[in-house]
C-alpha cells in the first residue's frame, strides 16, 4: 500500500510541477542582434499580448511549459516559439517568403506567387528614401513600363503619369484608386502611403471604362492590431536652387557677334567700341534664387486593441519656388483619420477620411513671353534697373514687342489659387456564411476651388504685356464625385487540389460640379489690395461672366473568377459591363472582358529541386479595357455658340448651335496582350520579372474632325464634332531584376535595375489628310508636331538639314531655297529635297524627331551597415527628342553660347549657320532646332543614421534617424535647354519647350522620429 501512496504522491507532485504558472521574460531582436521594439507578442489560441519595450523586452504572466507564444512585425517573418523556462530571446529573421505577400489587385486581393497580371509594386520604405513631394514621383524608375514627367518644375506643378506608352490623343491619364475610391494622386500626403500597386495589363479590366490607360491602387497607412499607441514624427527642411543654367552670351560676347550680324546685314555696328562692357548682366542669376526654401512637417498617431485598429495623421508642406520666390510658392496641408474594426466576428468596418488644403501661385511660363523665356533673350548689356532705381523698359527695336523685364514681370504678378478638398470611404465586410463575404463602399470626393487674378495698369514700353485699364478675375469652382460599390466573395477549397475564388458585384459612379466665372476693370488703387470684384465700380457692361456645369454618371456590373490546380495552374476571368452618360443611347452600353493565366513551373515534379532556380512561373493576359474621357454630350447638339441678330433694326444677342454632334459616338477600347515570366534565384536572393506587351488602342475619340463646310463650324463657339477616328499601338518588352543580400549581421545591400523598350506607331487616322497637326514653333510657322499613320504620336514635322552652305558654287548647285523666305546664301542652313523635285517648299518637311523614348530605365542600389544606411535612385531615357522653342529669331536677342561655334567662312563650320540681320530661311523649323534628349539623373541620394535604441529609450524614443539628402542632384545630358525631361503634357505637342521651367534641385536635412 505505501509504495502506491508514494506513487501517486509523485504523480501528483509532477502535474503540480509541469501545469504551474510562469512569469515569463523575453527579449526579441533583429538579425543583427539589435533589440526590436514594438514586436506584437501573442499567446496563442488566447487573448493576452503585448508588445516589446524600447529596448526589445517583453514579459507575459501565468504560461504554461509548452504554451505557444506568435511573435510578428511588419518586414520579419512570423515566429511561434515555446515558452520552456521563465526567460526567451528571440532572434527575428527577415521575411523572404515575398512570394506570399498580398497584392492588392481590385475588388480583391491575392498572393504575389498567384498573379497571372503585369504589376509593378512601391512600397512605403521606397517613398519615405524618396522624400517625394507628390507621390507619382515614387513611381519614376522604380516601376518598369511607368514614365512620369513633369509638366514644370514650378512648386505644386502637374505631373504626367504614362504607362506603357502614349496610346491616345486625348486623356493618357491612369486612374487613381485610394482604398477602394476614384481619387486623385497629387493631393496624397506621401508619407500616409503604405503601398502603390501598378495595374498594366489587361488585369484592370475589372474597372472597365477607367482601366483603359492602367490602374494605380493606394492603400493608405493603418494601425495594427494588438499594439500600443505609436507616434511617428518626420520633418525635413530644405533649399533648392535650379539644376541647370543655359550658357548664354555675356555682354562682350554679344557686343562683337551683335557687331558681326548687322555687318553681314549691311547695317552700321550697333557697338563701335565694346571696351568695358565685360560681363554684363546674368539675367538667369537674376531671375533664380538660391537657397530657397522648403520645409514638411508630419505627425501620425496609429495603434490598436483587438478589434480597433488606427491612423490619424497630419502633414505640412510649404515649398517657394525658384523662380519669383513666394510669387510661384506651394503650400500643402493634409489631415487624415483612418479606423479599421470589428463590430462582431461577422462585420467588419473601415473608414479613412483625407482633408487636403493647398494654395498656389503662379508665374508666366513655357510660352513666348514667360519669365525664363524674356531672361534668355534679354541681351546682357542691359541692366535690370535704370538710374532711378526702377525697371528697365525692354527697347522694341530689335527685341519686339513680348520681351520684357522678367523682374518687372515678376513683380507685377499677382494671382492666388485656393484650393480645398474633402475625400474618403467607408466600407463594410459581412461574412454571410463561411468562405462568402459582401463587401459595400462608399466613396467621396468634394472640393471648392477659388481663384484670383489681377492684371495691374503698366506700360512695359508698347509691349504687349502693357495693361491699359486695370481688371481682377474671380473665380468659384465646386467639383464632386462619389462612387458605391457593393460586391460578394467567395473562396472554396475542393479537396486537396482546387482553389476557387470568385467576385460579382456593382458601380454606382456619379461627378457633377460647375464653376463660375467674373472679370470686372478699373480695380481701386489699381492694387491687388483691393482686386475684388466686389469694390468694382464701373457699370456692369463691363463685366465679364462666364460660367459651368456638368454630370456625368456611369453605372456597371462585374465579375472574376479565378481558379488554381494545387497552386500550378492558375487562371483568372473577367467581365465588366459599364454603361456611361457620355454616350447616345445606342452606344452607352459596352463589355470589358479579359483573361489571364499562369504556369508555376517550377513546382512540376519534373523540376526537381533546383538550387539555382527556386521559383518560375509563366503568366500570360489577354482583354480589352475602355475610355470615356471626352467632353459630355457630345451625341447631341447644343446651343453653346455665339450669334447675333437683328431686331427691330438692333442688334441682338443670342445663342447659337455649338459644336456638332455625333449622335454615333462610342468608346475609345484598349486591346491588351501580356506574355511574362516571374522568377527566383539563388536561394531567392535574386528576383527577376519580364514582360512582353502589345496595347493597341482603336477607336481614339477625336475631337474637331473637319466636315464640310455649310455646316457653319466655323462661328464663334461652333466647331466640329468628336469621332472615332484612330488606332495606335504601344508594343514593347520590360525586364526588371533585383538582388538582395544579407552578408552578415552588420552590412546589407539591396540592388534593383528595370529597364523598358517601347514601340508606339499610329495605326489610323481617319481624316480627310490621316494627321492631325498641333502646337507651335516661333511665330506664325506650321504646327511642328503631328499624329499622323505609319509614324510615333506626336513626331516632329520639319525640314531635314545636310549641313551648311560653304561657297557660293554649293549654294547654285542646289534645288532653291526661296519658297522658305529667303535666298540661301554661303553660311546658311541646306536643306533636304526630300520629294526630288527640285525646290525646296513645304512639301520637303519629313519626320525630324520623336519625342517618345525607345528606352526608360531604373537603377537603385540600398546599403545598411551597422547604424548607417544609405540609398541612391537612378533613372535614365533613352532616344527621345526635344524641340528647343525658347530661343527668339529677332536680330538684337542674345542667344546661347554654342553660337560661338557658327560658320564665319568657308571651313570654319558645318553645324551652325552664321548670324546676320539680313533674310534667311535658318529661322525655319528644321531638325536644326531638334536636340536628343536623351538623359540619366541622379534622382535621389540620402544618408542616414540610426542612433542606438538603449541610448535614446531614456527619453521614451523607439527611433530617431537624422539623414541627408539630395533630390534631382544631377542629371547627365547633351540637351541644350534647361531640362530634358520637359514635357507640355499634350499628348501630340508633348515634346516642345518653350522655356521649360526647370525641376530644382533640392539639398534635404531631415529626422525621423517614434515613440
Amino acid at each position: 500500500m505505501k509504495p502506491k501512496l508514494l506513487l501517486m504522491a509523485l504523480l501528483l507532485f509532477t502535474s503540480f510541477a509541469f501545469s504551474q504558472a510562469l512569469d515569463v521574460n523575453g527579449t526579441v531582436l533583429d538579425g543583427s542582434g539589435m533589440a526590436l521594439p514594438g514586436v506584437n507578442v501573442k499567446v496563442k489560441s488566447s487573448s493576452q499580448s503585448t508588445t516589446t519595450d524600447f529596448d526589445g523586452s517583453f514579459k507575459l504572466s501565468g504560461l504554461s511549459k509548452g504554451t505557444v507564444i506568435v511573435l510578428s512585425y511588419i518586414g520579419f517573418r512570423t515566429q511561434e516559439v515555446s515558452v520552456s523556462g521563465n526567460k526567451i530571446t528571440v532572434k527575428m529573421s527577415d521575411d523572404a517568403k515575398s512570394l506570399e505577400e498580398v497584392v492588392v489587385i481590385g475588388y480583391g486581393t491575392q498572393k504575389k506567387r498567384d498573379l497571372t497580371g503585369s504589376v509593378g509594386l512601391v512600397d512605403s520604405k521606397t517613398i519615405e528614401a524618396l522624400k517625394p513631394v507628390k507621390v507619382e514621383q515614387a513611381l519614376q524608375g522604380t516601376v518598369s513600363g511607368v514614365n512620369v514627367t513633369s509638366q514644370s518644375g514650378a512648386p505644386g506643378a502637374g505631373l504626367d503619369i504614362r504607362i506603357r506608352g502614349i496610346a491616345t490623343n486625348g486623356e493618357n491619364k491612369p486612374a487613381a484608386i485610394i482604398d477602394g475610391y476614384i481619387g486623385d494622386l497629387s493631393l496624397l500626403n506621401p508619407n500616409d502611403v503604405e503601398t502603390i500597386t501598378v495595374l498594366k495589363d489587361s488585369q484592370a479590366a475589372i474597372y472597365g471604362t477607367i482601366g483603359a490607360n492602367g490602374i494605380i491602387l493606394i492603400t493608405t497607412k493603418m494601425g495594427k492590431r494588438n499594439t500600443k499607441a505609436k507616434l511617428a514624427y518626420n520633418t525635413y527642411t530644405g533649399f533648392q536652387e535650379t539644376s541647370k543654367k543655359l550658357h548664354t552670351l555675356d555682354a562682350t560676347e554679344y557686343a562683337l557677334l551683335l557687331n558681326e550680324s548687322y555687318a553681314n546685314g549691311g547695317k552700321p555696328l550697333p557697338y563701335p567700341n565694346v571696351t568695358g562692357l565685360g560681363k554684363g548682366t546674368d539675367w538667369q542669376d537674376e531671375v533664380f534664387g538660391k537657397g530657397v526654401p522648403i520645409i514638411s512637417h508630419d505627425l501620425t498617431i496609429s495603434g490598436g486593441s483587438e478589434k480597433i485598429n488606427y491612423s490619424v495623421s497630419g502633414s505640412h508642406l510649404d515649398q517657394e519656388g525658384i523662380v519669383g520666390a513666394d510669387k510661384s510658392g506651394f503650400l500643402r496641408n493634409t489631415a487624415r483619420v483612418a479606423v479599421g474594426g470589428d463590430v462582431t466576428d461577422k462585420l467588419k468596418f473601415k473608414t479613412n477620411v483625407i482633408y487636403t488644403h493647398f494654395t498656389r501661385k503662379t508665374l508666366n511660363e513655357n510660352g513666348l513671353g514667360s519669365v525664363l523665356f524674356n531672361a534668355l533673350n534679354i541681351p546682357a548689356t542691359i541692366k535690370p534697373y535704370d538710374a532711378d532705381g526702377n525697371f528697365t523698359v525692354i527697347p522694341l527695336n530689335g527685341l519686339g514687342n513680348e520681351i520684357i523685364n522678367p523682374l518687372a514681370q515678376i513683380a507685377n504678378t499677382y494671382n492666388d489659387y485656393n484650393y480645398k478638398k474633402i475625400n474618403g470611404s467607408f466600407g463594410i465586410d459581412y461574412k454571410i456564411f463561411k468562405n462568402f463575404v459582401i463587401t459595400s463602399t462608399i466613396g467621396f470626393n468634394t472640393s471648392n476651388s477659388e481663384s484670383k487674378t489681377f492684371g495691374k495698369e503698366i506700360s512695359y514700353g508698347g509691349k504687349v504685356f502693357d495693361v491699359k485699364q486695370s481688371s481682377v478675375t474671380q473665380g468659384a469652382v465646386n467639383d464632386n464625385d462619389y462612387s458605391f460599390d457593393l460586391y460578394g466573395t467567395y473562396t472554396k477549397k475542393i479537396g486537396e487540389s482546387h482553389n476557387i475564388a470568385g467576385v460579382i458585384g456593382t458601380t454606382i459612379y456619379k461627378t457633377w460640379g460647375n464653376g463660375l466665372f467674373a472679370t470686372g476693370y478699373d480695380v481701386p488703387y489699381n492694387s491687388w489690395e483691393f482686386a475684388d470684384l466686389k469694390l468694382i465700380s464701373t457699370i456692369s457692361k463691363v463685366l465679364n461672366n462666364s460660367s459651368y456645369n456638368y454630370d456625368v454618371r456611369r453605372l456597371s456590373y462585374f465579375g472574376r473568377l479565378q481558379y488554381d490546380f494545387k497552386g500550378k495552374y492558375l487562371l483568372s476571368a473577367i467581365i465588366r459591363r459599364d454603361a456611361s452618360s457620355r454616350f447616345g443611347p445606342a452606344n452607352k452600353v459596352a463589355f470589358f472582358p479579359s483573361v489571364t493565366g499562369g504556369w508555376v513551373v517550377s513546382d512540376e515534379k519534373f523540376f526537381g529541386e533546383q538550387k539555382m532556380i527556386n521559383f518560375l512561373k509563366f503568366r500570360a493576359s489577354y482583354g480589352s479595357l475602355g475610355n470615356d474621357q471626352i467632353g459630355d454630350f457630345t451625341y447631341l447638339g447644343q446651343l453653346t455658340g455665339e450669334a447675333t441678330y437683328v431686331f427691330n433694326d438692333e442688334l441682338v444677342s443670342g445663342r447659337a448651335e455649338g459644336i456638332l454632334p455625333n449622335p454615333n459616338v462610342r468608346w475609345e477600347t484598349a486591346k491588351k496582350f501580356d506574355v511574362g515570366v516571374d522568377m527566383k534565384l539563388l536561394d531567392n536572393k535574386v528576383s527577376l520579372v519580364a514582360d512582353y506587351f502589345i496595347d493597341t488602342r482603336k477607336d481614339l475619340l477625336i475631337p474637331g474632325i473637319a466636315v464640310t463646310g455649310t455646316s457653319g463650324i466655323g462661328a464663334p463657339g461652333a466647331g466640329a464634332p468628336t469621332i472615332n477616328a484612330g488606332t495606335v499601338r504601344n508594343s514593347g518588352f520590360e525586364f526588371a531584376i533585383d538582388y538582395k543580400e544579407k552578408f552578415s549581421d552588420i552590412f546589407s545591400m539591396s540592388v534593383g535595375y528595370n529597364v523598358t523598350f517601347l514601340k508606339n506607331e499610329v495605326l489610323e487616322v481617319n481624316n480627310a489628310t490621316h494627321y492631325i497637326e498641333k502646337g507651335s514653333f516661333s511665330v506664325g510657322q506650321l504646327a511642328p508636331t503631328r499624329m499622323e499613320e505609319g509614324k510615333p504620336i506626336g513626331y516632329f514635322y520639319g525640314y531635314k538639314t545636310d549641313g551648311i552652305f560653304q561657297n557660293q558654287a554649293e549654294v547654285d548647285a542646289h534645288p532653291s531655297q526661296l519658297a522658305l523666305g529667303a535666298n540661301a546664301a554661303p553660311g546658311d542652313l541646306r536643306f533636304v529635297d526630300v520629294n526630288g523635285d527640285g525646290v525646296i517648299d513645304s512639301k520637303d518637311r519629313t519626320n525630324i524627331g520623336d519625342q517618345i523614348p525607345a528606352a526608360t530605365m531604373g537603377f537603385n542600389l540600398q546599403l545598411n551597415y551597422k547604424n548607417l544606411d544609405f540609398a541612391v535612385y537612378t533613372y535614365a531615357s533613352l532616344g527621345n527628342d526635344l524641340i528647343r522653342n525658347y530661343e527668339r529669331n529677332l536680330s538684337d536677342v542674345n542667344h546661347s553660347d554654342y553660337v560661338l561655334d557658327r560658320w564665319t567662312g568657308e571651313g570654319t563650320s558645318n553645324s551652325t549657320p552664321r548670324v546676320t540681320t539680313g533674310a534667311t530661311s535658318n529661322s525655319v523649323f528644321s531638325d536644326y532646332y531638334v536636340d536628343d534628349a536623351s538623359y540619366l539623373r541622379i534622382q535621389n541620394v540620402q544618408l542616414g543614421y540610426t542612433l542606438d535604441p538603449k541610448i535614446i529609450q531614456k527619453a521614451g524614443i523607439t527611433k530617431l534617424r537624422l539623414y541627408v539628402g539630395a533630390n534631382n542632384l544631377y542629371t547627365f545630358t547633351k540637351y541644350k535647354g534647361f531640362d530634358p525631361g520637359a514635357s507640355t503634357g499634350d499628348p501630340i505637342a508633348g515634346g516642345i519647350d518653350y522655356g521649360f521651367y526647370p525641376i530644382p534641385r533640392t539639398y534635404l536635412l531631415g529626422l525621423n522620429l517614434n515613440f
